[in-house]
């Protein structure tokens, strides 16, 4: 393979990773954690928390916040177990790369 085939091949694969990280980044995710349901785009920014406060007493604070900790991590894996698998077939013979 000549150096120019390889060079727009790599154009070509550049570009797609960047579309498919695009669609990532436009979607949504939602974590959850019994009383707690929170919501993050693919650029793993929270959007947000929802509280079902008819289930929880003033004293429930700590247990919540514990409960919001466990609900954006849940939403978080989802995040990298899409880019793993959607990004993934860019990084074949690339260790490391995501």
């Amino acid at each position: 393979m000549n150096m120019q085939a390889m060079m727009q091949q790599a154009k070509k694969l550049q570009k797609d990773m960047m579309e498919t990280q695009k669609k990532i980044d436009a979607m949504e995710f939602t974590g959850k954690s019994s009383i707690v349901t929170v919501t993050m785009s693919g650029k793993k920014e929270l959007k947000a928390v929802v509280i079902d406060a008819e289930s929880m007493d003033k004293e429930e604070i700590e247990m919540l916040q514990d409960m919001i900790t466990v609900a954006v991590n849940d939403a978080l894996k989802q995040i990298d177990k899409v880019i793993e698998e959607k990004m993934g077939v860019y990084a074949k013979g690339m260790p490391g790369l995501f």
